[in-house]
Order: C-alpha cells, then structure tokens, then sequence
C-alpha cells in the first residue's frame, strides 16, 4: 500500500474532465488498484479511481507524475507531484472480512432464538415478510393467537418507525382484524413514545446483540 502526502495538481479525463489545482493531498494506491486523492476536510476523496484501475509512475519536465487508467469506462487520472513531504510503501496483510454486529438482521435472529424477549407466549412466524405497504421485519401471533407486527430498530427510535409500524398494522388489519404492533429497540424518543400511546402500539426494550470477546489475545507488537 502506497501512501504519499504531498503538493500536487489533479487531471482528470472520462465521463467527464476536471482539474483541480496546487494543494497539500494525501494519495494512496491500494494492492487492486484502488487509487485515491484526499484533501484535508470531508471524508470523501476529492478524485479516485476504483479496484482494477492499471497504475504507472512516470517523470514529465521533470515532474513525478502518478497515472491511474480505468479501461472499461475509459477513465484516467493523473497526479503531478510537486512537492513530496511523505511518501510510505508497506506490503500490508488483511484477509479479514467485515463482521457487522447488533444490525437488525442480528436482532431478528436473536428474537426467533428467544421469542420471550418480547412476551411469554410471543410466537415469531416470518422474518422480512413483504406485505403491501413495505416489509414487516417480523411477524407472529401472542399466546392469545391475535396476529403482531415487530418494526425493528437497533438504535434509538423516531417518530418516522411509529409512523412506518402503523402504515404496516393497517395494511393488516384491512385483512386480517387486529392487529397488535410492537416496535423494539434499545429506546424511544419523547415523539415517538408519545406517537405510540396516541395510535394505540406498544414498546420493548431490547438491546442488539453484541459481539462475543474472542479468547486468541493479544495481537503481537510490530517490535
């Protein structure tokens, strides 16, 4: 992984052109070619280049010149390096992929192993379930066999997942009679605790999941 911090111009030519003149960048070109250019503010790069892009370095009037193509849209992206104040190469070693934990997907298979965390007697029957007005993260029966709506937020909930839970419990309601609808989360804000006792729905505290501790220790030091 290259990464340099220098003065430098920007050009830019494919789907569009762009220049972007002298300034202070961090560059970094990635083992698969990803290519990127950042300023000092956002978080966004200024230019890149995507994963398979062909990276070469070359001296023009005496210029170091880093020149990123992309074949398929033709793209390329040149950075004149005017200045160099950093410049790093290390052969970096990453297999890992990302584990996303405590993600609503998560919560729903945590409430299918452990449905009492609901209610005693709570029955979950279907996960994502397409009804007409969107999608029911989970839908079940109580122990008393009336049908319930679960609107799953691992964050703390908005006046907008009242307002989405009751579209879902009248669109089954028009079907099906009464309809309970429960939305979970870790919490509420005042809006949507005073939305949910106006319209007649009902709350569960119940925190995401979180990610168990792996017992391999610590990683080593680089010395």
């Amino acid at each position: 992984m290259l990464t340099i911090f220098a003065r430098c111009r920007v050009h830019y030519d494919g789907r569009a052109k762009s220049e972007l003149g002298s300034g202070d960048r961090v560059i970094l070109v990635k083992p698969d070619g990803a290519f990127l250019v950042h300023q000092s503010k956002k978080r966004e790069p200024v230019n890149w280049q995507p994963p398979g892009s062909f990276v070469t370095v070359e001296v023009r009037e005496g210029l170091v010149v880093l020149r990123s193509v992309r074949r398929k849209p033709k793209e390329i992206l040149e950075v004149e390096l005017e200045e160099v104040y950093l410049a790093s190469l290390f052969n970096a070693e990453d297999y890992e992929e990302l584990a996303l934990t405590g993600s609503e997907a998560e919560m729903a298979e945590m409430i299918f192993r452990n449905p009492e965390l609901i209610e005693p007697g709570f029955k979950p029957l279907f996960r994502e379930k397409q009804i007409g007005h969107g999608i029911v993260d989970i839908l079940g029966k109580d122990g008393r066999g009336n049908l319930v709506v679960l609107e799953l937020k691992r964050r703390k909930a908005d006046l907008h997942a009242v307002s989405q839970l009751k579209r879902y419990v009248e669109a089954l309601e028009r079907e099906h009679g009464k309809v309970r609808g429960i939305l979970v989360a870790p919490s509420l804000t005042s809006g949507a605790k005073k939305l949910l006792e106006k319209e007649g729905l009902e709350f569960r505290k119940v925190e995401p999941p979180k990610k168990e501790k792996l017992g391999r220790g610590r990683q080593k030091t680089l010395f």
